[in-house]
């Protein structure tokens, strides 16, 4: 899931056609971090940013491994915890 993007009013705004025709130069820039707002027709109908995060590929035996790798819990020192910061008190949503 991606983060979306803060708009920015100084990003250069490039058109339908300019993105057709210089597309390698505006995604070289857009890798490097720049942003652009496309507009169709003179009207902004959305931005190329750069993607905030890479996804890893994970294969499969690396993760079916990973459930024997990790660290044993206590089911009692979890339930300690994680009291610590439940309220459990049921409360009457129409009491003032």
């Amino acid at each position: 899931m991606t983060v979306p993007h803060e708009a920015h009013p100084d990003q250069p705004e490039i058109t339908q056609r300019d993105l057709d025709g210089r597309s390698v130069e505006i995604v070289d820039a857009v890798e490097r971090g720049g942003c652009f707002h496309v507009a169709h027709d003179g009207h902004r109908i959305g931005e190329l940013v750069p993607q905030r995060r890479t996804r890893r590929f994970v294969p499969r035996e690396d993760f079916l491994a990973m459930p024997r790798t990790a660290s044993l819990v206590d089911p009692e020192d979890f339930r300690a915890s994680a009291q610590a910061f439940i309220d459990d008190e049921v409360a009457d949503p129409y009491g003032r």
